[in-house]
């Protein structure tokens, strides 16, 4: 019972994202977990997954946000209608052009926030006014579409099936390929823990991790072989989230930046250039919202004025109710894809079910506080 309780208690987030997606299937009459709405429900928050992950980053560093992400999207999306649009260059190289701005904008944001240390919450307010005037300079205040199907198909495609049938076999084998590579790495993961003298995890819990994951994964992949097959997109973001992953759990560099939120003045005794850190996780922010706006403009096939508005507030959003701490040093990619689908699932389910906006507004905000508040009532109860 009490090993029923611990891992109830580390898993919060997702047993509340089991029981919402039940509640809304039941709320909508099964029609949230449609294939056809499973499909929406990737592609419409695959942008708030990829900022999210560079939000996640900043929020490590010592509470950290970045409130600019949603603007440096609108200009990004702008220049890239620009370039592809009205200028037909090369899809490649325009791809290569806004992610190398969107770098330089994160070098000027993280310099004044690391270096000069102007509080990060002041540079990227500033940075939320500028790059949104740019992005309507840039714009002329008029929307650029449509974008080249070419481009459109390098984010809204899906992976063809090399079967044919009523249903796509491909989407089923990506699936069991990848709860065979998730047993594999958990497997691999005990034997290494045996090694170092560490207590390896039971069997009997590996066990029901492997077999609830691949569970999972194979509805999953089951009602996308429904519809489709797998959205190109989804790749995008597996690679995105295990990149990430690793980088923050295996690397040096993605240590420091833990180290950096638990206590800043001991991480720089230790020899942590903090400077550093905090330096690469605004540039890092930056360059993830660029390929957000990649993402975006070629589901919506245009580049507007108004894109990317409240982004923020979402990559925030899913980053605390992932399970991030909001005085840093806390949070894992993975808590925050959740947040991220949680997210996505309480939109898709109130719009299905008719709900008002302003009433959506409300819902989320009351989601978003009670997150931070379980977190800083843990703490005070720890201390």
């Amino acid at each position: 019972m009490d090993k029923v309780k611990e891992v109830l208690k580390k898993n919060t987030m997702l047993v509340a994202l089991i029981i919402v997606t039940v509640i809304f299937s039941i709320g909508t009459g099964g029609k949230l977990l449609y294939p056809r709405n499973v499909a929406i429900l990737i592609g419409q928050n695959s942008y708030v997954v990829i900022l999210a992950v560079g939000m996640l980053m900043c929020i490590l560093t010592g509470g950290n946000i970045d409130l600019s992400v949603g603007s440096i999207v609108a200009l990004i999306g702008a220049i890239a209608g620009t370039l592809i649009v009205n200028m037909n260059v090369n899809i490649w190289v325009s791809i290569i052009v806004c992610l190398l701005i969107g770098i330089l904008i994160g070098v000027w944001q993280g310099f004044w926030i690391a270096y000069i240390r102007i509080p990060a919450f002041i540079v990227t307010l500033a940075g939320m006014l500028i790059w949104r005037g740019v992005a309507l300079i840039v714009l002329n205040g008029l929307t650029i579409n449509p974008f080249p199907e070419n481009y459109l198909k390098l984010f809204n495609s899906n992976i063809p099936d090399i079967f044919s049938g009523s249903i796509n076999i491909t989407a089923l084998l990506i699936g069991a390929i990848s709860c065979i590579i998730y047993i594999a790495l958990q497997v691999i993961k005990r034997i290494n823990a045996i090694k170092k003298g560490y207590e390896p995890e039971k069997v009997s819990m590996l066990a029901a991790k492997s077999i609830v994951f691949s569970v999972v994964i194979m509805v999953l992949a089951y009602t996308l072989a429904k519809h489709e097959g797998v959205p190109t997109i989804l790749i995008i973001l597996l690679a995105v989230v295990l990149i990430y992953s690793y980088f923050t759990n295996k690397t040096v560099p993605g240590r420091y930046i833990y180290a950096m939120g638990g206590n800043e003045k001991a991480a720089k005794l230790s020899g942590i250039n903090t400077n550093k850190v905090l330096f690469f996780t605004y540039v890092n922010m930056a360059f993830l919202s660029a390929v957000a706006a990649l993402v975006c403009v070629a589901r919506f096939n245009s580049a507007a004025p108004t894109a990317g508005q409240n982004y923020e507030m979402d990559a925030i959003g899913s980053c605390f109710i992932g399970g991030a701490s909001a005085y840093g040093g806390i949070g894992k990619v993975s808590g925050v894809v959740i947040g991220a689908i949680f997210m996505g699932v309480l939109n898709n389910g109130m719009s299905i079910m008719g709900v008002d906006t302003n009433i959506q507004k409300v819902v989320k905000g009351l989601v978003l506080l009670a997150a931070v508040a379980f977190d800083v009532i843990s703490k005070s109860r720890k201390k």
